[in-house]
């Protein structure tokens, strides 16, 4: 498969560095602390619960002991002073000083800056509300610590700009200013801007094969079909950037394994019994603490954004080296499942299991399923009834909300549950 990474790519990992100002600029280990209550807020990009589920799914699946709670709440066409959910003021206060806040990301600019070149009356708009909403924060939840998102791109790259410098060059500013309002306020800082502009623009050269219909756009512009709102492999890159800017480790395991002695060489964030001789081959029992990012590896646009990006090798790797087998070639097996085939040098190298079908994988779809159950569930009952019931909330209609609730804390344990270690058997089994 295309996405096996070798232990040569492994070693030319990046380093995951921070990208932040302020407090977690001197932050050791993953942002997020047991205990948290994370409130993702901003405009219809984070309406689109896409670039969210992606975090907490990972989040979820990397540490499944961590107990954080997760409330989405972002609103369509939203500005720094409000939209269609009310004003900013009201916004705040029921979408989220009412989940009493540990964490917040914030991400506004896209409708702010009005798909037009740079105004300095529009930005003047844009510059003073952000900074009315850090001081409503702060007033009212001391001690909250803040990321400010740097706005994801209008896709400039794919398509041409619309006018000279095009509108993500606004954005670019507009993201600037928060880098410096974060450095001011001693916020938290992740960019999401430049990093997926570069995975847009090595899409585009990797995306030589025209669509079979003319009628259909380019593999690469679906990764920001409308060049606004990004599709789930456009979310999945902005996951990414605020996942590296929270720490995120690489590592869901790794392991290796010396198949001539019979034994295990290293084991990290995994536990490995019962190594032994299976024919010309080798069988063990595998237990990893974390699961593989749930990734859809069917999916054109991800597989393409995969490859635009260092995703993979600087967030989901799950490597199983094994040498000193006298075979050529070796079927690997998962609880009886054959989930590839590769050659000794290939197992001596090292393979990523996170891009393969295992079973690990499978399990990390069925928590990823969970989290958008969960955060559907949530956005009925907070956009279908209590916003707009919000001046008649009676007695059934508070009851419906809070067995609403109740219903979403359940799912909730559901995913965590699904999310624990599970014990699997490996076989690598001679090929002729």
């Amino acid at each position: 498969m295309s996405f096996v990474r070798t232990a040569c790519a492994t070693a030319s990992i990046v380093a995951i560095v921070a990208l932040v100002n302020g407090s977690a600029m001197a932050q050791k280990g993953f942002y997020l602390k047991d205990g948290d209550r994370v409130v993702f807020y901003g405009d219809s990009i984070t309406d689109q619960r896409l670039y969210t589920i992606f975090t907490e799914s990972y989040i979820v699946t990397r540490f499944p002991k961590l107990n954080v709670k997760f409330i989405h709440s972002g609103w369509g066409g939203d500005r720094v002073g409000g939209g269609g959910g009310g004003p900013i003021d009201l916004r705040l206060k029921r979408d989220v000083f009412a989940y009493n806040p540990t964490v917040m990301t914030i991400m506004l600019g896209m409708n702010d800056g009005s798909y037009r070149p740079y105004d300095s009356n529009i930005f003047n708009t844009y510059s003073t509300g952000f900074q009315h909403i850090i001081d409503s924060m702060k007033s009212h939840s001391p001690g909250i610590r803040i990321t400010l998102i740097q706005p994801s791109p209008f896709d400039d790259v794919t398509r041409a700009p619309g006018f000279e410098g095009g509108y993500n060059g606004v954005l670019i500013r507009y993201g600037s200013y928060l880098k410096d309002l974060a450095l001011k306020e001693h916020l938290d800082v992740a960019d999401l801007n430049t990093p997926v502009v570069a995975s847009l623009e090595r899409a585009k050269a990797l995306d030589t094969t025209p669509p079979k219909d003319p009628k259909e756009m380019q593999l690469s512009q679906r990764l920001v079909p409308d060049r606004v709102h990004p599709g789930p492999a456009g979310h999945l890159l902005m996951a990414a950037a605020l996942l590296k800017a929270w720490n995120a480790p690489a590592v869901v395991s790794a392991v290796e394994l010396d198949a001539a002695a019979h034994r295990l060489v290293k084991a990290e964030n995994a536990k490995v019994t019962g190594v032994v001789a299976n024919g010309t081959g080798l069988a063990w029992m595998q237990t990893d603490n974390a699961l593989p990012m749930p990734i859809d590896l069917n999916d054109a646009p991800t597989q393409l954004a995969l490859r635009a990006s260092d995703f993979v090798e600087t967030l989901d790797q799950q490597t199983l080296h094994v040498a000193g087998l006298s075979g050529a070639r070796y079927a690997l097996k998962i609880d009886g499942q054959e989930v590839g085939a590769f050659t000794n040098e290939q197992f001596a190298q090292g393979i990523n299991l996170a891009v393969l079908p295992t079973p690990m994988l499978k399990q990390a779809l069925e928590v990823h399923f969970l989290t958008k159950t969960h955060n559907d569930l949530h956005f009925t009952r907070w956009r279908v009834i209590q916003v707009p019931r919000q001046n008649e909330l009676t007695s059934p209609i508070q009851k419906t909300m809070d067995a609403m609730d109740k219903a979403e804390d359940d799912i909730v344990k559901q995913q965590h549950a699904a999310a624990m270690p599970r014990p699997h058997k490996f076989e690598l089994v001679a090929q002729p």
